[in-house]
């Protein structure tokens, strides 16, 4: 009996961290800790119901803590994904207002229009400057 309770000890502990472990660690620990309140107390009834209260309020104590943390690191990278968004939409618009701010190279380049006769119309000879910008 002395071997049997870290046994069950350390088996209900380790199902307490289950995927579905919530309805199975409340019965491993409750069992255990019946079963070491009832070893302690020479099997008094009051007492081994008490240890199983308390195993089962260690096991939801513990599902507690670890939904807990769950939600904190789920809220912690949602916020650090939204930070990294509008981080990533500033320096977008920084890069184009260096772009339109940044003054282009450009040249006007004469182009001699020669005098010319279109559908009876006659155009005089002109210079027009052509605009490029680089």
């Amino acid at each position: 009996m002395k071997t049997l309770i870290p046994l069950l000890l350390t088996v209900s502990i380790l199902a307490s961290g289950c995927a579905a472990s919530r309805p199975l660690g409340a019965v491993g620990l409750g069992a255990g800790g019946a079963l070491i309140a009832s070893e302690l107390s020479g099997g008094n009834p009051g007492l081994t119901a008490a240890g199983a209260a308390g195993g089962v309020l260690l096991s939801e104590g513990v599902h507690y803590l670890a939904r807990k943390n769950t939600a904190k690191a789920y809220a912690s990278g949602y916020d650090q994904g939204r930070s990294d968004a509008v981080k990533q939409q500033y320096w977008l618009y920084v890069r184009l207002q260096r772009d339109s701010q940044r003054a282009g190279q450009v040249r006007l380049y004469p182009v001699v229009l020669p005098e010319q006769q279109i559908d009876g119309a006659l155009f005089q000879s002109t210079i027009r400057n052509l605009r490029i910008e680089e």
